[in-house]
C-alpha cells in the first residue's frame, strides 16, 4: 500500500544520528544524503527524514504514529533503547505485551528528536 513514509526534522544530522541508531538495530544500513534528505532502506521499505521544503519549522503531527517492525522482542528492546541514547524520549508504558489473544504485541514508544511519535512492534506468530 505504501511507497514511503518521510517526516519532517529541524536538526537532520541530530535526526540522522537518532534513526542510524533506531534503524540501525532493525538491521538497516546508514541512511543516505539525498540534499536536504536522508533516506533508508530495508525490507522492501523506505523511511525518509527531511527539512521541511517550505523553510517552516518541522512539526510533529498530533496523534500520528509511524510504526516499525522488530523480529523479536529483544530486537524492539535493543531498536528502543538505541534511539533513547540517541536523543529520542520514551513515551506511553514502558516496552512490552499489550492486548490479548491474536492482538497481543510487544511495543515500545518513544519520540524522535523532532518529537514524532514512533512504535517498535513485534507481533508473536499466530499459533496452530
Amino acid at each position: 500500500m505504501f511507497n514511503h513514509v518521510m517526516l519532517g526534522a529541524n536538526d537532520l544530522e541530530t535526526s540522522r544520528k537518532f534513526y542510524d541508531a533506531l534503524l540501525g538495530a532493525l538491521g538497516a544500513k546508514p541512511g543516505v544524503a539525498n540534499r536536504n534528505r536522508y533516506f533508508w532502506r530495508n525490507a522492501g521499505g523506505t523511511f525518509a527524514i527531511s527539512t521541511p521544503l517550505n523553510g517552516e519549522p518541522a512539526t510533529a503531527g498530533n496523534g500520528s504514529t509511524i510504526g516499525f517492525a522488530g523480529q523479536s522482542p529483544e530486537q524492539v528492546n535493543e531498536a528502543h533503547a538505541a534511539g533513547v541514547a540517541n536523543g529520542g524520549v520514551t513515551c506511553e508504558d514502558p516496552p512490552g505485551y499489550r492486548g490479548e489473544g491474536a492482538a497481543r504485541l510487544y511495543l515500545a514508544y518513544l519520540r524522535d528528536p523532532s518529537g514524532n511519535k514512533l512504535c517498535l512492534a513485534f507481533r508473536p506468530p499466530k499459533e496452530a
